[in-house]
C-alpha cells in the first residue's frame, strides 16, 4: 500500500515509517484508539513525537481520530471533526465535568484503548 503526502505531486513513496504508521492506524477497529505512544511501541520504534508527525503530515488519508493523545484530550483544531467520528463510532467518551463547562469531552482512556489484539469495540482490552 503507498501513499502520497497531501502536498506532493509527484508518485513518491512515504517514508517506511511512515508507511507503518498508517498501516497501523487502518488496523485500529472503529470505537478504538491508540495513543501515538502506543503506536511507537507496537511497531518497536520511533517515539510518540515521531507517531505524531506522521499523522500529522499523511494521516489524512487514514482514521487519523483513533491515533490519540494519552490524556485523552481531542485533537486541537480538529475537536469537531474528531467529535463526530467518536460518536458516529461509538467511541467512549468522557463528559466534561461542571467545572469544566464549556470544555470539550474526552476519550475514555480506560474503555476505548485497543492493544492490537483482535477485539472490537465490545471486548473491551487494555494496553
Amino acid at each position: 500500500m503507498s501513499r502520497k503526502s497531501p502536498e506532493s505531486t509527484s508518485a513518491d513513496q512515504l517514508p517506511e515509517y511512515a508507511e507503518r504508521v498508517l498501516e497501523v492506524a487502518e488496523q485500529i477497529p472503529p470505537g478504538r484508539v491508540m495513543t501515538y505512544g502506543d503506536v511507537a511501541e507496537w511497531l518497536g520504534e520511533g517515539g510518540p513525537r515521531q507517531v505524531g508527525r506522521v499523522m500529522a503530515l499523511y494521516g489524512g488519508a487514514v482514521p487519523w481520530w483513533r491515533v490519540v493523545r494519552a490524556d485523552g484530550a481531542l485533537l486541537p483544531g480538529h475537536e469537531r471533526r474528531a467529535l463526530d467520528h467518536y460518536r458516529a463510532e461509538g467511541t467512549p467518551l468522557r463528559t466534561a465535568s461542571r467545572a469544566a463547562a464549556g470544555h470539550q469531552p474526552k476519550i475514555d482512556m480506560a474503555r476505548a484503548r485497543w492493544d492490537g489484539g483482535g477485539g472490537g469495540v465490545d471486548e473491551r482490552t487494555h494496553i
